[in-house]
């Protein structure tokens, strides 16, 4: 009962973080100086066709009015039309989250086979020559930004050793190839399921680059965690006596250990899957990969926005799911937590 409340507080407070930031990005849109009648009604507007768009997008009404109409619209699922190609914005993001949710999840899975074990070993040989090297690289996957990362990767992979591709999720003569069939918007999820294999380890093998350079960060901070969080749970007496007893090492680090010492890392864990949507966005622009950091870039370099509040509910909405579901989970394997 009382973990049903919990969950019932924080959808509620879930659901006031995304009315506020939708308000305040409402409001900024309208104050940041633009023209956004002037950019819908096209290229070399009449004074006529300005004052049109100026009713269509109800700009000649006090902030508050404009407001009213944004979020009915919203709450019919409406996120209004882009400034630029005049497409519905829900559509367009609708389009292009899917390959970026993908580079996410792919980078993801890397961070968590690549971060735990070398922070479970890294406690295990506390002090010694692997545990210092792994806190070094640790310290360097959180510290270096994605962007750099990523044209170092391109340097070093691309142009000096050859051996993975520099930009794209597809090789040209694959992409228009006319075998390709587009099913749920995500590149790699529809070669797989329409059995296009050879276009699934194409797309594989672009998205190595952008993966590794995404998951740069989450790789850092699991390490750091999970080694601090092993060190402390490592010294227990329920430890000690698995040792008493001759359980092997495996067992006692990777399940007894790694079990009570992952609880505290699920909050790190989450909030670095919702920043990677983020840093999705400087990795496919430097790669020049189809998701929703160019669908963003475009909008913020034409002052779409409409396009902009789309994609920031978007963005803050997948931040809210994530904390929700790491504190719901948390909760769940951790009851003090709902107590307190």
């Amino acid at each position: 009962m009382k973990l049903r409340y919990y969950i019932i507080r924080r959808l509620l407070v879930s659901i006031l973080v995304v009315f506020g930031v939708v308000v305040f990005t409402f409001v900024i849109s309208r104050v940041v100086p633009s023209n956004p009648a002037a950019l819908y009604a096209g290229s070399h507007p009449t004074a006529k066709d300005i004052a049109s768009a100026r009713l269509i997008l109800h700009l000649n009404q006090p902030l508050y009015v404009q407001l009213y109409y944004y979020l009915t619209s919203l709450l019919q699922g409406n996120f209004g039309n882009s400034l630029l190609t005049h497409a519905p914005v829900l559509k367009s993001i609708s389009e292009v989250l899917p390959n970026t949710l993908t580079l996410i999840s792919v980078s993801m899975i890397l961070a968590f086979a690549i971060g735990i074990p070398i922070g479970v070993l890294s406690a295990v040989r506390m002090k010694g020559w692997f545990d210092k090297i792994s806190r070094v690289f640790a310290a360097v996957g959180v510290s270096l930004p994605p962007f750099w990362l990523a044209l170092l990767f391109q340097i070093f992979f691309f142009s000096f050793l050859h051996i993975l591709p520099l930009e794209g999720y597809l090789d040209p003569n694959l992409q228009y190839s006319g075998n390709f069939h587009t099913v749920t918007g995500s590149f790699l999820v529809d070669a797989l399921i329409t059995g296009n294999f050879a276009a699934f380890w194409n797309i594989l093998w672009h998205i190595i680059l952008p993966a590794l350079t995404l998951s740069a960060y989450p790789i850092g901070l699991i390490i750091r965690q999970i080694r601090s969080s092993m060190i402390g749970v490592m010294q227990e007496n329920y430890i000690r006596t698995a040792k008493a007893y001759g359980v092997g090492h495996l067992r006692i680090e990777f399940i007894y250990s790694l079990k009570n010492a992952i609880i505290p890392t699920l909050v790190v864990l989450g909030l670095t899957f919702a920043y990677s949507l983020t840093g999705a966005f400087f990795v496919e622009e430097i790669f020049g990969l189809s998701g929703l950091g160019q669908y963003a870039a475009l909008a913020i370099l034409s002052s779409d926005y409409p396009s902009i509040i789309g994609v920031t509910i978007v963005g803050t909405i997948f931040y809210v799911a994530i904390n929700l579901v790491t504190d719901i989970a948390q909760a769940a394997l951790d009851p003090r937590i709902v107590l307190e």
